[in-house]
């Protein structure tokens, strides 16, 4: 990863797209990890999704952020993969794999290195992005991401605006305010169920601390 490339671009281009052209309402930034091993997990509609979170999460920290992001979509074309490992810093997973590989690597212990080395990790459980400011079902990997590091907080966040800015099969960006809001953070360690339960539980209510309803 070239880290002062990957600073000049969020410093010159996110910073800017996401103060000037969107805007950010940001909610309870006391709640944000001053450092790592934390998982961050959020709602998930648009390719800007990743850049918002980096960008309230600060240039003090984004030597440490790696956002998960899915192989067989960001590694597929040669410029693409550059700037996916290079600037953004992607942990790739395969979302296809199912069970140990060739190796004998879980399929999350790309994540699981990362955490040991103390980054904060992005997490999009919905897997994909979904239709303009609708959620899909959490995919049950990151309860076991918190039962692989019971010492490592799990934060949920829910994000609304940026999937009307820039929707997913959209090119275009369109100016349009977006709301964050971090949650405190999950106990770790609980079974997969349960754990899945307060995810949610934590997810709708700082939906419906933005109003809830349809998303404006």
């Amino acid at each position: 990863m070239n880290h002062m490339l990957r600073w000049l671009f969020f410093a010159i281009v996110v910073r800017p797209l996401m103060i000037i052209i969107l805007g950010t309402n940001l909610r309870h930034r006391e709640r944000i990890p001053a450092r790592g091993p934390a998982i961050i997990v959020a709602n998930h509609n648009s390719h800007l999704d990743v850049f918002a979170l980096m960008h309230v999460l600060g240039l003090e920290r984004l030597r440490y952020v790696r956002p998960v992001a899915a192989a067989d979509y960001f590694l597929t074309k040669p410029i693409r993969s550059w700037f996916a490992r290079n600037i953004v810093g992607i942990i790739p997973i395969d979302r296809n794999q199912v069970g140990r590989d060739r190796e004998g690597r879980h399929p999350l212990q790309a994540i699981s290195d990362s955490l040991d080395n103390e980054d904060i990790v992005l997490l999009f459980p919905e897997g994909t992005r979904g239709e303009p400011e609708t959620m899909m079902d959490f995919q049950t990997g990151v309860a076991h991401l918190a039962r692989r590091h019971p010492d490592v907080p799990v934060i949920p966040v829910f994000m609304r605006g940026l999937g009307k800015a820039l929707p997913k099969g959209e090119a275009i960006l369109v100016p349009f305010l977006c709301d964050i809001v971090f949650g405190s953070p999950l106990e770790s360690g609980l079974p997969k169920k349960e754990f899945m339960g307060r995810l949610n539980e934590s997810i709708d209510a700082l939906s419906a601390e933005l109003g809830g309803g349809e998303w404006a």
